[in-house]
């Protein structure tokens, strides 16, 4: 086998390839003269911020940056389901806070799996609600349209249907759905097209598009 151009062994490694481990995230102690602002942590300043945040906010503390985030926050908000201890909520989670989400609702269970989320809830208000009928009539109390994602007899298509800005985007466990009181309580309800075998896609990719719809009809840059 002749070697590439640059003398390189093209049965070597590519160039995603060249590191040995995993990277190391974040950055390390503060260098110079420490800031004099409140919101930086000194303890962060001091050994480095390796957390899950974007550069911004680095060294600062968890307290400040959810304070900077409530000051931009979109007002759609997120609700799921949670009959079955459903492993797909903390992707809701994490994606909620990555497009900014005014909160995130878990209806049923107080208790859910927190690993997908990555740390993420700590930045984000997430709420619970003991059943449908109390998160629809907080909804209601706020101004709230609650529009249910299920791709069930009626619904209205994602792609060609405007979503309402100030909204809650309330979606059903992995595998049956959404329950017949979600759907009952929505003001809408939307699905997403799909073009495959499977009758459903993951819960977690399902909420992510639809969050996505909303950014691009209301917040896209």
């Amino acid at each position: 086998m002749t070697a590439a151009p640059d003398g390189s062994d093209p049965a070597g490694p590519g160039p995603t390839e060249w590191t040995t481990g995993a990277p190391e995230v974040g950055v390390g102690p503060w260098d110079g003269p420490w800031p004099d602002d409140p919101r930086y942590d000194p303890e962060l300043l001091a050994e480095g911020d390796r957390r899950n945040v974007v550069d911004r906010y680095r060294y600062w503390r968890r307290e400040a940056i959810v304070a900077d985030l409530d000051t931009r926050r979109h007002p759609f908000h997120v609700a799921i389901e949670n009959l079955r201890h459903d492993a797909n909520i903390g992707t809701v989670v994490r994606t909620a806070n990555a497009f900014l989400a005014a909160g995130v609702h878990i209806v049923g269970r107080r208790r859910w799996n927190r690993r997908g989320a990555m740390v993420t809830d700590r930045y984000q208000h997430v709420s619970h609600h003991a059943d449908v009928a109390d998160l629809v009539s907080w909804a209601r109390s706020v101004g709230l349209v609650v529009v249910a994602v299920d791709n069930g007899p009626g619904s209205a298509p994602l792609e060609t249907t405007p979503l309402p800005r100030a909204c809650v985007l309330l979606f059903g466990q992995e595998g049956p759905g959404l329950t017949p009181e979600a759907t009952a309580g929505a003001d809408l309800v939307v699905s997403i097209a799909q073009f495959g075998s499977t009758r459903s896609i993951n819960a977690g990719v399902a909420a992510g598009i639809a969050m996505h719809a909303w950014i691009r009809e209301h917040a896209a840059p």
